[in-house]
């Protein structure tokens, strides 16, 4: 988009751009919109007219904070007008969370608008050529920015909004800063008003920071300064549950560890799966969901716990997980279908294990594997491979890795090397599932040679609840080999079925 500059200044004179534009520009980086700050008066006739000359729609999103949002048809751009927040501009800037947030630059000074088409999302948007001398910097942002600091504009940052909190977070992983200590001071003294924040807007910055390679470090200072407790309150009775069994800090370590292991894992796929990455990489489409699934996958460990013959066990920890995660995430306002993914990933991950038990994994275990988990078999695998690989030491990760590749070894010689050999065998399991799924498809999900008016018309037999029975012991024989054609899934019926001729 041409002269974009130019018609800002011919249009909206006394605009200035603020916020993650200014920030992101400093520090060369596109940002996905514009942001312009004007007098409370301005915002709608200065709005109608910047859409009328972009040819853009333009609707009002918050009447009480007067903002006003266009996009353009041709080249996405999406430009936001805010009211001043405060009498001025300088009360606006001094009411703003961060330092590097509470910078302007004035539409009527020189600069190049720097637009990038993506396609099916916003234009990417840069401001180039900014000259300092006319940046208004009432908090010293700039030289925050340049320290690559996180610092706040006052005490009341974390009072008037109490998600910001996370929001520094979120910014300190996205964008490779660090925390001032008082930053991190402050968090510890406001961690309780994060309750004020609607749950929407917490998972929104929690998505964001779990998409970042750098999540696990904030979720540690999330636990150090209280924000984990006070917002999943249900991992709480982690920290003092099998201490006995995972060290001082009990399940809450382990899952912590595991959250660590995850975040590896999807930073690293090409290294942990080489054969299988490029196909993996269509099931890791949000790393957000998975590090939540993670987060949450022991969550009823505490509840279930209970000494059975001197052996700390977690019957059905699982299936209750599951039901306690679909709570947590419905406050969090996830979408369904993520809700879903999640509860299945967490409320199936003990199956692979139970696969595991059995010397051989047989084409019908596999099958049956794949057909119950649907969707969530992939994801589940990758959440079950960090939970599995957090009971050994990095070193022992970067020995194993090459070996995991290699056919499973048997259970008697996993059994001899106790803990290292228990999680080299689950991983050496992962592999052969993905060996299976994505190497012999046709056993994970075989072609369907005859339908349920085949069975009825061949046993003579009604609508029913059977057919659908008989129907999958066929899928099962043709994974298992012994059926190959259609002819020979009528004869299997019929041999092992025929029985429900006679009783009709």
């Amino acid at each position: 988009m041409q002269n974009l500059a130019k018609l800002l200044r011919t249009v909206v004179p006394d605009a200035y751009y603020v916020g993650g534009v200014v920030r992101d520009s400093l520090l060369k980086k596109s940002s996905g919109d514009i942001d312009l700050a004007l007098p409370k008066e301005r915002i709608k006739p200065a709005a109608l007219a910047l859409a009328k000359k972009l040819k853009a729609t333009v609707f009002e999103m918050d009447e009480q904070f007067g903002v006003w949002r266009l996009v353009t048809h041709q080249s996405n751009v999406q430009i936001d007008l805010t009211a001043f927040q405060g009498k001025d501009l300088k009360a606006d800037l001094l009411r703003r969370d961060f330092t590097f947030n509470a910078l302007a630059y004035p539409v009527t000074a020189p600069v190049v608008i720097e637009v990038k088409k993506v396609k099916n999302e916003k234009a990417q948007i840069r401001l180039k050529n900014l000259q300092k001398q006319f940046l208004i910097d009432l908090k010293q942002g700039l030289t925050d920015l340049s320290a690559r600091q996180i610092k706040l504009t006052g005490p009341r940052v974390f009072k008037d909004d109490p998600l910001r909190m996370l929001r520094a977070l979120r910014h300190a992983a996205e964008l490779k800063f660090t925390l001032a200590p008082s930053v991190i001071k402050q968090i510890k003294q406001d961690a309780p008003l994060i309750v004020q924040s609607a749950g929407e807007r917490v998972q929104e910055e929690l998505t964001r920071l779990f998409r970042t390679p750098r999540a696990y470090e904030y979720v540690l200072l999330m636990e150090k300064t209280g924000l984990l407790d006070i917002l999943f309150p249900e991992l709480t009775p982690q920290r003092t549950c099998a201490e006995c069994y995972y060290g001082k800090g009990g399940v809450l370590k382990h899952t912590l560890d595991c959250f660590k292991r995850e975040e590896w894992l999807l930073e690293n796929i090409q290294k942990v799966f080489p054969k299988y990455h490029k196909k993996l990489t269509a099931f890791v489409t949000d790393k957000a969901v998975f590090k939540m699934a993670v987060l949450l996958h022991d969550v009823a460990k505490p509840a279930t716990a209970k000494m059975l013959g001197g052996r700390l066990r977690f019957f059905y920890h699982e299936q209750k997980g599951a039901a306690m995660a679909r709570q947590i995430l419905d406050r969090l306002h996830y979408s369904k279908a993520d809700n879903r993914l999640i509860c299945a990933m967490i409320g199936e991950h003990l199956r692979p294990s139970n696969l595991a038990s059995n010397d051989v994994i047989t084409p019908r275990g596999a099958y049956k594997f794949f057909r119950d988990l649907g969707n969530a078999a992939i994801p589940m695998l990758l959440l079950c491979w960090a939970d599995y690989t957090s009971y050994i030491s990095d070193a022992q990760l970067r020995r194993l890795l090459p070996k995991s590749t290699a056919s499973m070894m048997s259970l008697e010689r996993a059994q001899k090397t106790a803990n290292v050999g228990k999680t080299l065998r689950h991983m050496q399991l992962v592999n052969l599932l993905f060996k299976k799924y994505f190497e012999n498809p046709k056993k994970i999900n075989p072609t369907r040679l005859i339908d349920g008016k085949d069975v009825m018309e061949t046993l003579h037999i009604g609508p029913s609840v059977q057919v659908g029975k008989i129907l999958e012991a066929v899928a099962e024989a043709q994974v298992e080999g012994v059926i190959k054609d259609k002819a020979g899934a009528l004869d299997f019926i019929r041999q092992h079925f025929a029985q429900m001729t006679s009783e009709k």
